[in-house]
């Protein structure tokens, strides 16, 4: 079972399963699928549906990977979320979590998992909340430009790209450190998941899509090799 070997393993050992896909024929299932948070207070973590399902699609053509097209929903309080390296949360509104999802998700974090958070605008006063009960002895960090996040198969120089207008602000990328290694890479200002939704859902540029695409592969490829 994935969950058991993840449990023991780090993040790093996962990394032969992911970019290891030269080793499987096109009958074989994908290895693991992406995962979306659920959480509760309200907000709509659902939104972006054809997200992460493009976001699979892109990293399977460009850095090799092999994950399933369908993307799994998992609880905050879950033990099925040891079963997803890479977790992804969104959305715009309140976010609560309890005591115990609280304590479930620093667990999954501290044993190797990564968490990306993508402020789909307005999520921003209530998520720092919520990850301030998982870490309550940490602040999040903006990262540099030259932070290896940003330069991976893609170089961006100015560090995230701005998909979506919002408050007009510069795009941001924060970080939640465990152990001198990031563990939640927070996108404020940016918008990536609506970069990487489906062409008619924003109509976005051609051009601007690409960059969310490339954004998010850096993402996966840096979480899955740090």
């Amino acid at each position: 079972m994935i969950s058991s070997m993840f449990k023991k393993a780090s993040l790093a050992g996962l990394i032969l399963l992911i970019f290891g896909s030269l080793a499987f024929t096109l009958e074989e299932e994908p290895v693991l699928k992406l995962g979306l948070l659920k959480y509760n207070g309200g907000g709509d973590w659902y939104s972006n549906p054809t997200a992460l399902p493009n976001l699979a699609r892109f990293c399977n053509g460009q850095l090799g990977t092999d994950f399933a097209l369908d993307y799994a929903v998992v609880e905050v309080g879950s033990a099925e979320l040891f079963n997803y390296p890479f977790v992804h949360m969104t959305g715009h509104g309140n976010v609560l979590f309890s005591d115990a999802e609280a304590e479930n998700l620093r667990n999954y974090l501290v044993a190797g998992g990564f968490l990306h958070i993508d402020d789909n605008y307005g999520l921003d006063p209530y998520v720092r909340v919520a990850m301030k009960k998982v870490f309550p002895d940490q602040e999040f960090i903006e990262l540099p430009f030259e932070h290896p996040i940003y330069h991976q198969k893609y170089s961006f120089k100015g560090g995230l790209p701005k998909i979506h207008k919002h408050d007009d602000e510069n795009a941001q990328g924060f970080g939640l450190f465990w152990e001198d290694r990031l563990v939640c890479f927070y996108t404020y200002e940016c918008d990536l998941g609506d970069g990487w939704e489906d062409p008619e859902v924003h109509k976005d540029p051609p051009d601007v899509r690409r960059k969310a695409l490339q954004m998010g592969a850096n993402i996966i490829r840096f979480a899955f090799q740090q």
